[in-house]
């Protein structure tokens, strides 16, 4: 909004290849979800089957507080946690290209995107480059491997199957001597909980990350918003779900 930052907390119900906004708030503090969570009758707080949400320790609290059973219902969803390890291996990345300018060598240099493609998603043209790379770089390579095999958790078919992946990941990550990968292994293992209902419930926050999207198209447009109510009513009109067909 405007200049600056300026935060909202927006929940939105997502089914059916549409997600719809149902509640804007202002801030992100744990009182900006409350006001949500109380405007529901208990009947449909009972109701929540999942909360996809990433792990901004004040909605967790709110949810928590206000929501029958939330430990079994948050999930914190793949976007988000692989987003992590691509920092981390790019923080690896970061540091090593500084040791390796110091010695007069750039063979890191400009590369990278290329560690953050997932395997499958490689360019052909650069693969053989990328493959020379991996051998020259060891913790770089390291750091890549690690959140390749991290994304595969995600592919698990059974909680309990996904359990005893992560478990044989995690022990390779801590052990990797890679802080910054270490450094998500062990964020990761303090909400493996909320890891493993990704697997029963298999909700994710893309429809979420289409909707910041769009949102963020809106401000463009409006060339940002000066005032804060009339860049929620916007969001409403737009992705409210509004029925503005003419009455018959």
């Amino acid at each position: 909004m405007g200049h600056g930052h300026s935060y909202l907390t927006i929940v939105a119900r997502a089914e059916a290849g549409r997600t719809t906004v149902e509640y804007v708030g202002e801030g992100r503090q744990q009182e900006s979800l409350d006001a949500f969570w109380a405007g529901l009758q208990p009947a449909q707080l009972a109701g929540i089957e999942a909360v996809a949400m990433d792990m901004w320790e004040p909605y967790i609290q709110s949810t928590l507080a206000q929501v029958p059973a939330a430990t079994t219902k948050i999930v914190h969803d793949p976007f988000h946690l692989v987003k992590y390890m691509n920092e981390a291996v790019n923080d690896v990345r970061k540091r090593a290209h500084r040791r390796l300018q110091e010695q007069g060598c750039d063979q890191l240099k400009d590369t990278r995107n290329r560690w953050l493609y997932g395997q499958e998603n490689l360019p052909a043209a650069q693969a053989e480059r990328f493959a020379e790379i991996k051998g020259l770089n060891l913790q770089t390579a390291r750091a890549w491997a690690l959140k390749e095999v991290f994304r595969t958790f995600w592919s698990c078919p059974t909680v309990k199957g996904a359990e005893r992946y992560f478990g044989r990941w995690y022990s390779w990550a801590v052990r990797c001597r890679l802080e910054p990968v270490k450094k998500v292994a062990r964020l990761c293992k303090r909400h493996l909980p909320n890891l493993l209902t990704f697997f029963e419930h298999r909700l994710t926050n893309g429809p979420m990350e289409g909707l910041n999207n769009a949102i963020q198209g809106l401000i463009k447009k409006a060339f940002g918003y000066r005032n804060k109510e009339r860049f929620k009513t916007d969001i409403f009109f737009h992705f409210g779900g509004l029925d503005l067909y003419p009455a018959q």
